[in-house]
């Protein structure tokens, strides 16, 4: 009978390999300065998650469960889901590869 791990025992020998804790925390890193630039977008625009909704054409709990994926990091919003946002905030999505 083959052994079995509990996803906490596998994701704790995960971070013990080279690189991984250091990618995850880039990556953690990325999703926090994206959020940040999404919040502060709708802060500048002076919109509430209710009024961002109604110009995306979508319900405010969308917007909160999309607000909330990037700062819990389980869900990646498409491009067009971050443009559709970010152009109802008066803003433009640039995506830059360095």
């Amino acid at each position: 009978m083959p052994i079995r791990n509990t996803h906490d025992e596998v994701v704790a020998e995960l971070m013990t390999r080279p690189g991984v804790r250091a990618e995850l925390e880039r990556i953690e890193r990325e999703e926090g300065e994206l959020l940040d630039a999404l919040l502060k977008a709708r802060q500048d625009a002076g919109l509430t998650q209710a009024q961002l909704a109604e110009r995306m054409g979508t319900q405010a709990p969308a917007i909160a469960r999309l607000e909330r994926s990037l700062a819990t990091g389980k869900h990646s919003p498409s491009i067009a889901t971050l443009r559709k946002y970010v152009q109802a905030c008066g803003k433009e999505l640039q995506l830059n590869l360095t």
